[in-house]
Parts: C-alpha cells; sequence; structure tokens
C-alpha cells in the first residue's frame, strides 16, 4: 500500500518556501535518500519552471533531473513531467488534479494543500479520491 503526504502549506509565512520550492526541497530530500522521484505537473509551463528552478541550486545542491522525455535513456533520478511516467519510480511527488490514476504505480506519494480556497478545495478532493484509491493519505505534521 502507498503512503500519501499531504503538506498544508496555507499558513504562508515570510520564510516559508512557494510550492514550487518546497517541490524542489521535497525531491532533493527524495534523492538524498537514494530514491527516484517523478513530478507530476499539469502543463509543459509548470515542468519547464520547476526544471529551471532546480538549475538555478547551487552546485553542491545539484539534483540530478531531466524533463520527461529528455535526459538519458534510463532517466535521471528526478524526473518532471505532465504525462504518465514510463520508468518505474519510487515516489510520486503531485501537482496534478484530479489525483492521477497511476499514482497507484508508487509507494509514497506527495502532495500538498495549498492557501488559496478554490485550490484548497481541489486538494480536500485529491485527499479523498487518495482514500477511495486506497493510498493511506496523511496530513504532514512539522
Amino acid at each position: 500500500m502507498a503512503n500519501t503526504t499531504f503538506y498544508n502549506l496555507s499558513a504562508p509565512t515570510e520564510s516559508a518556501p512557494n510550492l514550487h520550492e518546497k517541490v524542489c526541497q521535497l525531491a532533493a530530500d527524495y534523492y538524498q535518500q537514494g530514491l527516484r522521484v517523478f513530478i507530476a505537473t499539469m502543463d509543459v509551463k509548470t515542468s519547464e519552471a520547476i526544471d529551471e528552478l532546480m538549475w538555478q541550486l547551487p552546485p553542491a545542491k545539484f539534483i540530478p533531473h531531466n524533463l520527461q522525455g529528455e535526459g538519458p535513456h534510463y532517466g535521471a533520478p528526478i524526473e518532471i513531467g505532465h504525462q504518465m511516467p514510463q520508468g518505474r519510480r519510487q515516489v510520486l511527488i503531485n501537482l496534478q488534479h484530479p489525483m492521477p490514476q497511476f499514482a497507484v504505480n508508487f509507494g509514497q506519494i506527495v502532495d500538498f494543500i495549498p492557501s488559496e480556497p478554490e485550490q484548497k478545495q481541489q486538494a480536500r478532493e485529491r485527499f479523498h479520491h487518495a482514500r477511495v484509491m486506497n493510498l493511506a493519505p496523511v496530513l504532514h505534521q512539522d
């Protein structure tokens, strides 16, 4: 059974990272654990924005990554795309709505609860859908 963790971003502070920064931070954390990650975005523009953000990290914090369909044949440890992944990965960082059906192929799933009311409602729907898909959703506790 997969474990799904929802991060609550609804209490923004001056020092809190934005969503894309949080995605990069979590991808780096999973990479440090030796896990392969797929970041599922809604569109090409979002994929490219996250890719660009990762390229801006200092060399000491570089995260090997590629956009879906680019990079080596076996893929970098972190892959970013808006379509169903082709290779096996352990972790899904989800930025799609609704929860993608391919989420069941991952051992760990990460999702987010933004502060905007419409996006917060969509997160509630994804949480419910994760429960229906037997993905054991929980809220992240700081």
